[in-house]
Parts: structure tokens; sequence; C-alpha cells
């Protein structure tokens, strides 16, 4: 019994003195860059602990400070090579640490830039950039790097629950835009608004309205409304330059913005992942729908196209264009060439049994469904924390955005499916063949997004955003990082013609960058929401910049060719109205609003400069003409 008791005693108190002593250091680091050193389970009396780093040649000592048996703080490694960091007189195994010259670093995401200028292809742009980064994160071995790729970064990336989550959403929406397409439910869409097209001003103003109304898909929408609007316009000696910018002006900026397109699950997919880096716990829907306002560009954009159609005004060479039209009756200049296209893709077709209803009931569905699916998996995790009040923000932060998604858009794909097969427009095995023809084409989508995954977790591991924010962290205001980051985005997708490369390029990037750098400056966590939400649009907007405009830009090609205008010309034409809006976007929204400015104030004063600049600068033709003929 005197054995027991002895025992009883002594078991806590040998626990208590033997309690693990452990350490949290990275087994890379940059030279010149901050490495954290982090350890515990040190007697509560120690002050200090000695360690050694050894290794090539050298050996560095180090005493740290103790705080209650715990020591957290930062050395600086000024070699590169493979140590050993040893803590003296204690318990902790040696931690292997390998040091790589810190710009390293920034070299996969900066040739996966470079290659993309050069190339204009961001597959092998990002393969590259991610074989260059396994490279070096496997010491410099070329076999090795190149095994890692596809074995490590590339099943890393489709192996996390949210990654699936995210591609098989965006297939089921691929198929949900293949039947509406396939069977005439988005010429129906078109039909009915072209039925208001009865002038000038009522042309130019329905092609708006119709850019607006097929939010879903880029490409869709360039396709349907160039070739659908092209022989009205043209009955009303509106400029194909015109037309097409209409187009262009409208398809990526419309389909960027909604809270239920084709896009929508590539950008919350890159969001979550940024978030995920810096270990935020923010809902990336949520944040999504926060930085809508802050979008500057496509919004402003689509309110600039409604001014010039509402006021018939214009300035530059657009000018010009529409006064050759309505002066001369001549759409195209002279010596215009004009590319063809296939007004019918594999993608449409039942023009004949065109009806509006098959298309927006899929997406009243799709709406509908993923707001009682928000508000559901909301309030079902609200209930389950024990939450009894809150409100619709509250809800939507603590929702599953991807569940709902994948709710909405199967059930979207069931409910077309169905309509389409009732009605006789086409049997099931062609229905079926419309959905995988839907699902298809978002295959280039999910490839760009995988490797953006992949290239996301090189530059986490390599740390690039670690070597930036040593370099710029207290050197520029976090004020300006969202108008930079536009600028940055807005040149790289210039140059490429890719949104989607630039974002997912850019955007594992900015997101640790903008969530460390206010920390320098003591930002509150009110401020540095501000800064994070600003850089992310500024990425969003940004790429859309370079999609709407650029000359290499698929969807820049595509309205050229669906409206029958020369493609420089569609250009040269459009390119000083997206430089107009993009200054007055950056000057006026990006840059007050990262002080605290009201996004919906930036809103309406860009606007109505622009309304001002369109009504005091453009100039109106004159169309003396019948307008119906």
């Amino acid at each position: 019994m005197k054995r027991l008791i002895f025992l009883t005693i002594l078991f806590p108190l040998c626990a208590l003195s033997l309690r693990a002593q452990t350490a949290s250091l990275s087994s890379l680091t940059l030279t010149g860059i901050n490495y954290n050193v982090k350890a515990e389970g040190f007697n509560a009396s120690l002050h200090y602990v000695d360690a050694k780093l050894t290794g090539e040649g050298t050996a560095e000592n180090y005493r740290f400070a103790v705080h209650n048996g715990k020591i957290d703080t930062s050395i600086v490694i000024n070699i590169s090579g493979n140590f050993t960091f040893n803590f003296l007189n204690s318990d902790i195994q040696p931690v292997k640490v390998r040091v790589i010259p810190a710009w390293l670093s920034i070299v996969p995401p900066l040739i996966a830039i470079l290659l993309a200028l050069w190339l204009r292809q961001v597959i092998i742009s990002l393969l590259i950039g991610i074989y260059l980064g396994a490279v070096f994160l496997n010491n410099f071995n070329p076999l090795t790097g190149l095994l890692r790729l596809i074995d490590t970064y590339v099943i890393k990336a489709l192996s996390d629950p949210s990654h699936i989550e995210i591609i098989v959403f965006t297939c089921l929406f691929g198929g949900v835009v293949g039947l509406i397409s396939k069977s005439g439910g988005t010429k129906g869409m078109a039909d009915l608004i072209t039925r208001f097209a009865k002038k000038r001003k009522s042309g130019l103003l329905s092609t708006w309205l119709m850019g607006i109304a097929i939010f879903f898909d880029d490409y869709a929408n360039t396709l349907i409304v160039g070739n659908l609007m092209r022989p009205i316009t043209d009955k009303m000696r509106i400029s194909r330059e015109k037309l097409s910018f209409i187009v262009d002006a409208t398809s990526a900026p419309v389909v960027s913005l909604f809270v239920v397109s084709s896009w929508i699950g590539y950008e919350i997919g890159l969001i979550q992942h940024g978030l995920s880096m810096v270990g935020s716990t923010e809902n990336a829907y949520d944040v999504f729908l926060q930085t809508i306002p802050y979008r500057f560009y496509p919004i402003l954009m689509l309110i600039f196209v409604f001014m010039v159609s509402y006021f018939e005004r214009d300035f530059g060479p657009m000018y010009k264009a529409e006064k050759r039209a309505t002066e001369k009756g001549k759409v195209l200049r002279d010596g215009a060439k004009v590319g063809s296209i296939t007004e019918k893709s594999e993608l449409f077709g039942n023009e004949d049994k065109a009806r509006w209803y098959n298309a927006v009931v899929p997406i009243l569905v799709l709406i509908i469904g993923t707001i009682a699916g928000l508000y559901y998996t909301g309030i079902t995790s609200l209930a389950q924390q024990g939450i009894t009040e809150y409100g619709i923000r509250d809800i939507i932060g603590n929702s599953d955005s991807y569940i709902a998604l994948l709710w909405s858009s199967f059930a979207a794909c069931g409910v077309a499916a169905i309509m389409i097969v009732s009605q006789k427009i086409m049997n099931i095995s062609d229905t079926l063949d419309a959905w995988f023809l839907g699902v298809r084409s978002m295959l280039l989508a999910l490839i760009i997004l995988t490797l953006a995954w992949a290239i996301g977790s090189i530059t986490q591991d390599i740390k690039t955003a670690d070597f930036l924010i040593g370099i710029i962290g207290d050197s520029i205001s976090p004020r300006f990082l969202p108008v930079i980051v536009f600028i940055v985005c807005a040149l790289t997708s210039f140059a490429t013609g890719t949104s989607w490369g630039t974002m997912a390029i850019l955007m594992p990037i900015v997101i640790p960058l903008a969530t460390v750098v206010p920390s320098f400056y003591h930002y509150s966590p009110m401020n540095s929401e501000i800064i994070l939400h600003g850089v992310i649009s500024s990425v969003l907007a940004g790429s859309v910049f370079g999609d709407h405009c650029s000359p290499i830009s698929d969807t820049t090609i595509l309205s050229s060719m669906a409206s029958g205008c020369d493609h420089i010309d569609h250009v040269r034409t459009q390119l000083p109205y997206a430089v107009v809006v993009a200054v007055f976007c950056m000057l006026i929204g990006d840059i007050p609003t990262a002080y605290g400015f009201s996004p919906y104030y930036s809103i309406i004063i860009i606007a109505a400069l622009l309304a001002a600049i369109v009504y005091f600068f453009g100039k109106k033709v004159t169309y003396n003409i019948s307008e119906t003929g």
C-alpha cells in the first residue's frame, strides 16, 4: 500500500520533469530572410537556451531568451547550404535546415509570367514554373523535380476536398451551359431582348442588355450577342467596331462579377487557396461577395458601355468609325479584314425551337438553389455552434458555399434535362451528349485551375511571399498595394491575353503579401481586411482589363470575329475607352478606398465623371435617313 502511494505521488512528478521538449523549425529558409525559431518544454526557471547552427564549413552560435518555458523568435542566416540546428543541453533532436539564395524564391512565378508573355501558352508556362520550383526544393535535382511536379504538387492540388468540390461544380455548371445552349434556350433569351431593338439607340441598348443577361459564360455571351445582333446593328448603321466593343466590354466583366457563372468556381478556388496559405478561416465565397464593390473596372466598364449607348456619343477612333457608318453606310472601313467564325458552334443548336424559359428556368434554379444552400448550411453551422442571434453576414460567413453550389448546379442540370426531353427538343441520348459537350468545354479551365493550385503550393513552400515581404515590406505603404496589384495584373493580362492565367500566377503571391505587410505598420484588423480584400479585388479586376482589351485575348478575338469586325480595328477603337475607365478606377477607386473611403461613393463619383467625359468630349453622329432602314 505504501509502495502504491509512493508511485502515485512520484508518477506525476516524473511526468512533469520529463515534459517533452519540442521545436518547430522549417526545413527550408532563404538567405537574409527572418527564420522563425519556436521551441517549448523547457524548465520555466530557465532564462536562456544556447543553440548552434553547423554545416558548410561554418558554425553560428545563438542564445535565445526563454519565456514561460518557450522560445519564439527569429534569426537571419546569410549563407546558403545544408545545416544542422542544435539546441544545446536539451532533449530536442537536431533539425536539418536547408538554406537557398533568397532570389530563387521569385524565379518560379517570374519565369511563368515571362514565358506566358513570350509563348502565349499559359499551361506550358505554369508547368515550367512549377517544375523549376520543384527542382529548387529538391536539392536542384532535375529528375526528382520532374517527378515531384506530377506525384506531389499536381496530386496535392487534386486531392484537397475543397478543390474536388470546385472541380465537380465547374463540370456541373459547364453541363448546365451545354444544355441550355444546345437546346436553343440561350438564343431564345436573346430573341426576347432583340424585340426592343427598333431604333439606333434601342439597338445599342439592346446589345448592352443582352450582354448583361447572358451572364453565365463569357464564350456563350460573345458568340450569341455578336452573331445575333450583327444583322440588326448593320441595318441601323452601327459600326462593327461599336458592336464588337459592346460585345467585348460586357462578356468578361459581367461574368467575372456575377455570383453564379462559369468563372465563380475558378475565382473562389484561387481565393480559398490563398486564404489557406496565410491560415485565414474566412469563407471564400463571403470574401468573393465582399470584393465585388471594389472591382471598379468591370463595374464601371459596364456602366460606361451603357453611357455611350444611351447618349449615342463617342470620342477618339470610335467616333470616326461611327461617323463613317452613319454618313456613308459603311459598317466596315475600306480594306477591313474580317475573320470568319462559325455562327453555330457545337455547343449551340435547335435555334428553330428557341424558347427563352429553357435558359431562364435552369438559371433561376442555380441562383435560388445557391441562395437556399448558403442559407441552410449557414444556419445549420450557427446552430451547431450554439449561436442564436445572427444576421445575413453571419449566415454567409458560416455557410458552405461549395456544397451550396454543388446542390444548385446539380439541380439545374436535372431541371434543364427534364425540360428539354419533355418538350421533345432532344431525346435522352442527345441531351446527355449536350451535357458532356458542356462539361468538356470546362476542361481547359480545370487544367489551368489545377496548375494554379500547384504553383500556389510551390510559392508557399519556396517562401516567395517572404522574399517579397522582406524587400518591400517596409518600403511601400499598404494603402498603395491594391493599385499596384491592379497595374501589375492589368499589364500581365494585357501582355499574355489571359485573365485566368494572370489570376493563377499572382493570387498566391499577393494574398500573403497583403496579409503580412499591414502588420508592419500596426494596422487594425479592420484596416488590414480592407487592404486584403482590395488586393484580391485588384487581381480579379486587373485581370479582366487584359481579357477585355488585349489583342491576343481569346474573348477579344472572339468578339471581333463574332461581330464581323476587323480585329485590329476592334482593338484600336476600344483601347482608349478601356484605358480611360481604368485610370479613373485606379485614381478614384483603388487608392481612396484603401484609406477607408466607401467603394459605393467611388463608383458614383467615377460614373459621374465618365458621364461628363462622354457627354462633353464625345460627339454625336448625325443620322439623316430612316433609322429602320
